[in-house]
């Protein structure tokens, strides 16, 4: 690692540039993105995504040298590196226990048409979803099961809302994540022969009583809301998640979880994407 003389000023221009890109408006116009996080950068760097720079402050670091391993490997790729103050370091991290490391990337733009196709491909659609730490606990999910790609529609979330990358552990960047309405999702599964599955909350067919083994579309929408009538309208199933207790739903993360996980019982839990 590269000796650099520590920044300590929160007036740097470079430590200004990434405090801005804590707004959404910012990062939009910039194009860039915010990963915070040892193992959000380690699974970034893993698949390819060139970190622009790199923030360190070796007070928070807290896997005894993983981290330096991480920031030369990020050095050897072309990442500009900034030693930061404690201090400093605090005004960009994220949440109430840095660990370290943030860097800065440019936001990946993906469209339907990169999605991977194939046969038995499995997708999964969010609509409208408001809360950034469920897109990431379902994109864990989402990585853990095989899914082809996310395809977040009409949504309230910023994908590249830094908790959204944070709490998905990095898995943000090795499922794709398309960013489209729900009308323009809706034509690119017709016109390629993909089944809709919806679940509400209002069907008639348990969730583990329809066929997932060929390449489908499971659609998820907000809790509160549900999903729009476009989808209820063209989805080819309709599929519910029993709830035997007092509660009248589940959070959407969950209700993921298990659709998905029944989805490759019964492909066959050693599936690969």
């Amino acid at each position: 690692m590269t000796f650099e003389k520590i920044i300590i000023s929160p007036h740097n221009p470079q430590v200004k540039n990434a405090v801005r890109l804590r707004e959404k408006k910012e990062r939009d116009s910039r194009k860039l993105m915010i990963i915070d996080g040892y193992r959000a950068i380690n699974l970034a760097l893993n698949n390819r995504i060139f970190l622009k720079e790199l923030f360190y402050c070796e007070k928070f670091f807290k896997r005894k040298g993983a981290e330096k391993d991480l920031i030369n490997l990020a050095e050897e790729k072309g990442t500009r590196i900034f030693n930061l103050a404690g201090k400093v370091f605090e005004k960009i991290a994220y949440g109430d226990n840095p660990e370290g490391v943030l860097a800065v990337a440019e936001s990946m733009e993906k469209g339907l048409a990169d999605l991977p196709k194939g046969k038995s491909a499995l997708y999964l659609v969010l609509e409208s979803l408001e809360k950034p730490g469920n897109l990431g606990a379902i994109l864990r999910t989402a990585d853990a099961t095989g899914v082809e790609g996310v395809i977040v529609c009409d949504n309230q979330t910023d994908i590249y809302n830094p908790n959204v990358i944070r709490s998905s552990l990095g898995t943000f960047f090795a499922v794709p994540v398309v960013k489209t309405s729900s009308q323009d999702a809706i034509r690119w599964f017709k016109d390629n022969s993909i089944k809709i599955i919806a679940a509400i909350l209002q069907a008639k067919t348990g969730y583990s009583q329809i066929d997932y083994k060929d390449t489908c579309a499971l659609v998820l929408g907000s809790e509160d809301k549900g999903l729009s009538s476009a989808w209820l309208k063209e989805s080819d199933f309709k599929i519910k998640i029993p709830l035997l207790g007092q509660a009248d739903s589940l959070n959407v993360s969950v209700a993921a979880a298990v659709i998905l996980y029944e989805a490759i019982r019964q492909r066959g839990v050693d599936r690969k994407r």
